[in-house]
Parts: structure tokens; sequence; C-alpha cells
């Protein structure tokens, strides 16, 4: 129960880091594509307060989701973050002050109801606390292509599939530091000394790193609703993968197969109803009449309606 209720509160913390950022993103005027114009317009976001107040959730996160992991396994904590769509719609309706359309709240709600049931079907099983040496070469060889894969990809497309694109290209690179997570926690329990003096620490520390920056562009890139499926969905699925090759977690699937059809149907019908249930003009997290780049008007402006969105 422990670790349910931890994993919860690490989605919720994220979900509401996510919003915040985003709104850092939907607020700051991007000025260019370049290198120049994007590296300017990443550090003018880094300053803004909601960006840092997003960062310290983000942070908060990691504390919940650390302590999860060292009471329960990958394949069980990882797919909980999945709740952190529900969180999202939710905190996200009260940052940007507009309700999303009752089909985006249904697409949204499937998409989490059919990983869960999915995760459910398939029953993962605890394994062990740190996994085998040599396994973790050729994990990072296969997270390492297709990370580079997606993000190569997404800059040959742009607005919705290329924030998609770096959504999952980041879901995959913090599935990877959770496991990383995982192994540090596990070495933890020798000591601080064993946990300063191997490498799972400040490989997490990288690959947090790369994810964290995945993401930023992920959300400039595009809506939540792009970005954040693809991000919640592909964190959840890679870190089942990586349980079972890292650290021998293992999914029933047998007679359960039918519910996992069911579960995956779900989330194929959800992602469908969100890609239809969101306008051309704009979404509940951008401004109405544009994307991600405009700034809100002004409070005091007559007719005002604040319309914007992790």
């Amino acid at each position: 129960m422990l670790t349910v209720v931890l994993a919860l509160l690490a989605a919720l913390s994220n979900a509401s880091a996510s919003v915040l950022q985003r709104r850092a993103a939907a607020d700051e005027p991007e000025g260019g594509t370049g290198p120049r114009q994007t590296s300017r317009w990443l550090l003018r976001v880094l300053r803004r307060p909601v960006w840092l107040a997003g960062a310290g959730l983000l942070a908060l996160s990691t504390v919940f989701q650390a302590w999860a992991l060292s009471l329960g396994s990958l394949a069980l904590v990882q797919p909980l973050l999945a709740t952190e769509l529900l969180f999202t719609l939710a905190v996200g309706a009260v940052v940007f002050r507009r309700r999303p359309a009752p089909r985006t709240c249904l697409a949204f709600l499937a998409l989490a109801a059919g990983l869960a049931l999915f995760l459910t079907a398939a029953a993962p099983t605890a394994g062990r606390m740190t996994a085998h040496a040599g396994r973790w070469l050729p994990a990072a060889l296969a997270v390492a292509v297709v990370t580079t894969g997606l993000a190569l990809t997404a800059r040959a497309v742009r607005g919705a599939p290329r924030a998609a694109l770096l959504g999952l290209a980041s879901a995959v690179c913090f599935a990877a530091t959770a496991a990383l997570l995982k192994e540090t926690t596990g070495a933890f329990a020798q000591g601080l000394g064993a946990l300063v003096s191997t490498w799972p620490a400040y490989a997490t520390i990288v690959v947090g790193a790369a994810a964290f920056l995945l993401l930023q562009y992920a959300l400039r890139a595009g809506t939540l609703a792009a970005s954040q499926p693809a991000l919640t969905l592909g964190d959840a699925l890679t870190s089942v993968a990586l349980g079972w090759v890292l650290f021998g977690e293992r999914i029933a699937l047998g007679a359960r197969l039918v519910p996992a059809l069911i579960g995956v149907l779900l989330m194929g019908a959800g992602s469908v109803g969100l890609a239809r249930a969101i306008p051309a003009a704009g979404s509940w997290d951008t401004g109405a009449g544009g994307g991600a780049g405009r700034r809100p008007p002004s409070p005091g402006r007559p007719g005002h309606r604040r319309t914007h969105r992790p």
C-alpha cells in the first residue's frame, strides 16, 4: 500500500510539474527555430518563476519515485504513474482556467483505463532488487538507439507528431532513469560508500538530464494532448520491458490475454478519440487563437477570457 501511495504522489507531482512548465513554454514567444534562437528561448523559459516551481515539483516527484522503487518493483511503480494523465487533466484545467471538452476527458480516461487493465491482466511480478551486471550494456544500447531514432525522426515533422515523438523519446529516457534509480536504491542498502562509488548513481543523473531536456523540447513542440499520452504510456510500457530484461520481473499473459488485449484496444481508442477531440485551432492548454508561443491577453483587457497548458 505504501508503494502505491508513493507512486501516486509521484504521479501527482509529475503532472503538476508538466502543467507549470508547459505554462511557462506557452507564455514565452518562440522567436525562431534555429539552434541559437532555441537556446535563447530555453534560457528565458528556465528563468520564469512558474517553470522553477515546476522544477521543484519534478524534484519532489523523483524523491517519491525513488522511495517507491526501493519498496516495490519497476513493473509496478512505473505503470502507476499512468495516473499522471488524470492529474494532468485536473491540474491543467485549474492552471489554464479552461475546462477540457468532455470528449477530451473521455479520451484521457480511456488511455489510463486501458493501460491499467493491460497491466492488471499482465500481473507483473517482483524480481531482483539489482540487475544482472551483464544486462546493462545491451539495454543501454537499445535505449540509446531508440531515443536517437525518435529524436531524429521528430526533426523531420512539425506540430503534434513532433511533440508526440519527442514525448516518446523522453519517456524511454525516463524509464531508463527509473531503472537506474532502482539500481541505485539497491546499492544504497549497502551503505553510502557503495552508493557514491558505483556508476548507476551518476548514470541516473546523466540519463535523467537527457530525459528532462527532451521533455522541454516536447513541451515546446506542441500541446500536452500530443506529448503527454506518449510520455506517460511510453514510460510505463518501456519500464515493464526494462524490468523484465534487467531485474527479472515477469508478466503473465496466458489466459489473461483477452483482458490484456481489451486494455490495448482501449488505449488505441483513447488515442484516436483524443486526436479527434482537439480542434485544429488550438486546445485547452494554448491560446484560443494560436500555438504555444503566444502570450495570453492581459487580465484587464475587455472581454478577456484566459485560455491556456504537462
